[in-house]
């Protein structure tokens, strides 16, 4: 990847991550603008305590109850034998034992949907490519006369919304490792291929992603978010300008309903912080936006 200054703006409020339903769970508490920060006194502040089920199971990719187990110590700002727990955002809060959303209050405490306490790492590959005519002549918007880009997309089943094929860091993986193992596995269905056809997508993913350009570290405004844990990302821009990605065959693997190229443009509504990645995308490339 290119060492390039990624951009490092987030969002100045929760807006997917406050004032209203959980995914799957409970109403989250109120929170007006002027009480988001931490250091704004808000005494009527009552979040909902709510873990998924599927989390307080405890499976392997989730952190073990520190709300039920007090004598358990987690390494917080630190890397954690596999885990980081490190933020894009600096050095977080630790109150009573448990890590402060550095951005503010989201009207829960817990990890609802997220395994990690405190930051939850993710990557996010944005593979793109110029939109062309059937003689391959690159389109242009008839609305900006800049030429049109388009971004691989999937669309969630959990929620419904697009999105970027990202996915969760695991412990012991590196960005790049995962950015490429997602977007396989989401966009290309890997898991469901034989060893052959493994073999062959794995060496022309290694090659397609040998360099991309960090588009965004920091903080996601994700819907799974709480007071005590929330979602980070790198943004990850791989493009294609030479139609390399021809090769590949776009098939939805089993965490998406479908999976499609997408024209780049403003009025999109994706899941998360993901239309954010896509502005900077088209920033970057200098395309209708």
């Amino acid at each position: 990847m290119t060492n390039k200054k990624p951009a490092l703006a987030v969002e100045k409020t929760h807006v997917k991550c406050r004032n209203n339903m959980y995914l799957n769970g409970p109403e989250r508490a109120k929170v007006p603008d002027a009480s988001l920060a931490w250091g704004t006194p808000f005494q009527q502040y009552k979040p909902v305590c709510y873990t998924a089920p599927t989390v307080a199971a405890g499976p392997v990719w989730a952190d073990a109850d520190i709300m039920k187990n007090k004598k358990l110590k987690l390494k917080f700002n630190k890397v954690d034998g596999k885990v980081n727990r490190k933020s894009f955002m600096g050095e977080y809060k630790v109150v009573d034992g448990l890590p402060q959303n550095p951005i503010g209050r989201t009207g829960i405490t817990g990890r609802g949907l997220l395994g990690k306490w405190g930051p939850n790492h993710a990557a996010d590959p944005v593979v793109s490519r110029w939109k062309r005519d059937s003689k391959g002549v690159v389109v242009k918007s008839r609305v900006s006369g800049k030429p049109i880009l388009q971004f691989v997309a999937i669309k969630r089943n959990d929620t419904g919304d697009w999105a970027i094929p990202g996915g969760m860091v695991e412990a012991g993986d590196t960005v790049s490792q995962t950015l490429k193992k997602e977007f396989g596995e989401e966009a290309l269905n890997t898991l469901k291929m034989d060893a052959k056809a493994l073999k062959d997508a794995n060496k022309k993913m290694k090659d397609f992603f040998k360099n991309g350009h960090v588009l965004y570290q920091g903080y996601v405004d994700d819907p799974r978010n709480t007071d005590n844990a929330w979602m980070e990302t790198v943004a990850v821009n791989y493009h294609d300008d030479k139609n390399l990605f021809d090769m590949f065959k776009l098939k939805a693997g089993d965490d998406a309903g479908k999976v499609t190229w997408v024209d780049v443009d403003s009025q999109l509504h994706l899941y998360a912080s993901h239309l954010h990645f896509i502005s900077l995308t088209a920033k970057l490339h200098h395309c209708h936006w």
